[in-house]
């Protein structure tokens, strides 16, 4: 579904992706780990069109969409729940979640407002509450059904839980098992490796912009060399 082929990219005369390679498959969970400042942002900016790979391929769904602007990436199917999450603080939930939504790529997707009140209960109670309202955890669960909303093939979370309480960093990953049981694509930007383990089907570790590894969840479990080299662990 999304493929990244020795994609570098810059910021001015700094190079952040120094050729970046991975890919998600129809219906996997897949993250990208590595400390901060590691390029894991840059990538998910480089996907989304945001900042422009200055060299290598980005395809999704087989087409290559490398030089297009954002509106164009979204439009074709790739939903992002942005680091900082981004909220419109003067809308209430209700009208953030109606602003941007649409049918999706094909025109026949899933997500409608009853079906997120069903997987968010905390945002139905809420929907009527402005942006700048909500706690930190709400936001969250305002920002992924705010995505699901524009009914993406592909869901892009770039630090999904940073920062959240516990019992509330709980609800996500549920919300994520959920997405995944029903076949959704997601690439997930997050820390903690457990819970990921539990849900992703595979992982990349980048280390200075570029793939140090990548492997299952059950070789990421074993290998307690990579997670202390590169996750501090």
């Amino acid at each position: 579904m999304l493929e990244l082929n020795a994609v570098d990219t810059c910021y001015g005369q700094s190079q952040i992706l120094f050729n970046m390679s991975l890919n998600v498959r129809e219906g996997e969970v897949v993250t990208l780990m590595g400390r901060n400042g590691m390029g894991k942002t840059t990538t998910v900016r480089s996907i989304m069109g945001l900042t422009s790979a200055r060299s290598g391929k980005i395809r999704f769904k087989s087409l290559d969409i490398t030089s297009l602007p954002p509106y164009k990436i979204s439009r074709m199917g790739i939903g992002l729940v942005p680091e900082g999450r981004l909220i419109s603080p003067n809308l209430s939930v209700e009208e953030n979640l109606i602003a941007t939504a649409n049918t999706g790529p094909a025109g026949s997707g899933k997500w409608t407002l009853p079906l997120i009140w069903e997987l968010f209960p905390k945002l139905r109670e809420r929907k009527n509450s402005m942006g700048n309202q909500l706690s930190g955890g709400e936001q969250q669960m305002l920002a992924i059904a705010r995505a699901l909303m524009t009914n993406p093939d592909l869901l892009i979370l770039d630090e999904a839980t940073e920062g959240l309480a516990p019992l509330i960093r709980q609800e996500i990953w549920g919300c994520l098992r959920s997405l995944k049981n029903e076949g959704q694509s997601i690439l997930v930007i997050d820390k903690n490796i457990r819970a990921l383990s539990e849900i992703a089907d595979r992982h990349y570790i980048i280390e200075k912009g570029t793939v140090v590894w990548e492997g299952n969840s059950d070789s990421l479990r074993e290998d307690t060399e990579i997670k202390h080299k590169y996750l501090g662990i």
